[in-house]
């Protein structure tokens, strides 16, 4: 009986183990796509470690996309907006409600350069819904 209790408690202490390395399922976080291939995620508190957005090398026609999950909510009111160095709105793109907690958001990378005024370098990439009211910037946008 004792072996059989110690086998059970190192599985489960493998198992606990193992499992607080994977993502909080329906936990809150996005992603940025560019054609269909993510180039930046991020869930939970590595959300606070901004991260940028390469667009130098990439086409005008080519797409970007934002997926935000909202711990399994489906998301209302969403805006994407984008934002010069001092904070200045540049465009908001908004789109209607999903039917599915997760709905894509995109955009073309000419909307984007679009908004390149002189000789801005860096623009800000942020998301805001009913459920974020404050939004969240999600990248630095480098032209």
């Amino acid at each position: 009986m004792k072996s059989f209790i110690s086998k059970t408690l190192a599985l489960a202490a493998i198992c606990v183990t193992m499992f607080s390395f994977l993502p909080n399922p329906g936990g809150e976080g996005f992603e940025i796509s560019l054609n269909n291939k993510v180039v930046i995620q991020q869930y939970g508190s590595d959300m606070n470690n901004l991260k940028s957005l390469e667009l130098s090398q990439v086409s005008s026609n080519e797409k970007l996309t934002i997926r935000y999950h909202h711990c399994g909510k489906i998301g209302r009111n969403r805006v994407v907006t984008i934002k010069d160095g001092q904070n200045k709105i540049l465009k908001e793109f908004r789109y209607e409600d999903p039917a599915t907690p997760v709905g894509a958001m995109s955009l073309t990378i000419q909307d984007i350069l679009r908004l390149k005024k002189g000789t801005t370098t860096a623009m800000k990439l942020y998301y805001s819904s009913s459920e974020l009211p404050g939004g969240r910037i999600l990248a630095t946008i480098v032209i």
